[in-house]
């Protein structure tokens, strides 16, 4: 059965993996600046901060991000265009 009178399926896959939601969770925070951010990165996702800022690009176009956190997403998402009309 493929789950599409149910729903059950579509939920699961609609959802982010607890690594996505952690990548978020850190953004929405507020840093003092990048030192204490990149501790953290390191010590609780346990990834670079390179690393990192790749998960969060990607997430950015992922619709699943902006069901999860729209306020985190949309803002990250106007900076990211602020920045492209800048170039």
């Amino acid at each position: 059965m493929t789950g599409d009178g149910d729903g059950t399926d579509g939920e699961r896959v609609a959802a982010l993996s607890s690594r996505d939601e952690a990548v978020l969770a850190v953004e929405r925070r507020s840093w003092p600046g990048p030192g204490p951010k990149e501790r953290a990165i390191r010590e609780r996702l346990g990834i670079s901060p390179t690393r990192y800022y790749q998960l969060l690009n990607a997430l950015l176009d992922d619709p699943r991000a902006l069901a999860h956190d729209p306020v985190t997403i949309n803002r990250l998402r106007r900076v990211r265009d602020a920045r492209r009309a800048r170039r």
